[in-house]
């Protein structure tokens, strides 16, 4: 691969220091913090974060970032009310942009951490593997752009599944972050959006429609995304169809 860059090699159990410090912030974090990481405690202190965020703008900004940022790099759960956060405090935009940093920043944390305990040597034993496993990882290897997009893109694959799996591909780390951005950002507009209306749905007392990314005016832009991001590929196969 061209634009590929060098892999960090780390010998003996040092190399598993990354994924070890992953596991134990996921356990800390999830059973200090899962009671805050919740619609409920969103409601229950909305005004106290309008007033810090009012007298504090920049730090908010910043707080909220290496916030999101761990929450995705520990894996715990409540990035989907983080993103809400985002919408509610900072309207649609720029809160669609400060989450897409803090996920991106948060996942590129954890494929490197799983690039350099355990991908890098399962991205070795593939490239050297024969049969249908080889022409599995070539083909990967040969529409890298196409597949991470898509991997981003189709809303059921998990967010932890998109951020390891190419960590056993030898991606590299600059596309990997380039299509994390950018194929994150259509979902992450979407529920930015629906932040943005809490305090309608505070006031209402309700909660927030969380399922309206599979609501076709949503869900069928997101799959013309996905069919574009597979184009390529199906334009190769078929020109290599041809070519046999």
């Amino acid at each position: 691969m061209s634009d590929s860059v060098p892999q960090m090699q780390i010998s003996g159990l040092g190399r598993y220091v990354p994924l070890v410090a992953v596991l134990i912030g996921a356990g800390v974090g999830y059973y200090f913090f899962r009671d805050y990481l919740s619609f409920q405690a969103l409601a229950d202190n909305r005004e106290a974060l309008i007033a810090f965020r009012d007298a504090n703008y920049l730090l908010t900004v910043g707080i909220f970032v290496v916030a999101y940022a761990l929450i995705v790099a520990f894996s715990l759960p409540g990035a989907t009310i983080a993103t809400l956060t985002g919408g509610f405090l900072f309207a649609t935009f720029p809160g669609a942009l400060y989450n897409i940093t803090g996920a991106t920043i948060g996942a590129t944390a954890i494929f490197l951490a799983a690039q350099t305990s355990f991908g890098a040597r399962i991205g070795a034993r593939l490239e050297g593997s024969e049969g249908i496993t080889k022409r599995f990882k070539d083909a990967i290897d040969e529409n890298q752009w196409s597949a991470l997009f898509l991997l981003r893109l189709v809303p059921a694959v998990p967010f932890f599944v998109a951020n390891v799996l190419p960590a056993l591909f030898e991606v590299p780390l600059r596309r990997y972050m380039i299509t994390t951005f950018l194929g994150i950002m259509p979902g992450a507009v979407v529920y930015t959006s629906v932040g943005a209306g809490l305090g309608d749905v505070f006031a209402r007392g309700e909660t927030p429609n969380l399922g309206i990314i599979f609501e076709p005016h949503v869900l069928l832009p997101i799959l013309g995304l996905c069919a574009l991001a597979a184009l390529p590929v199906a334009l190769k196969a078929i020109r290599g169809k041809k070519g046999v």
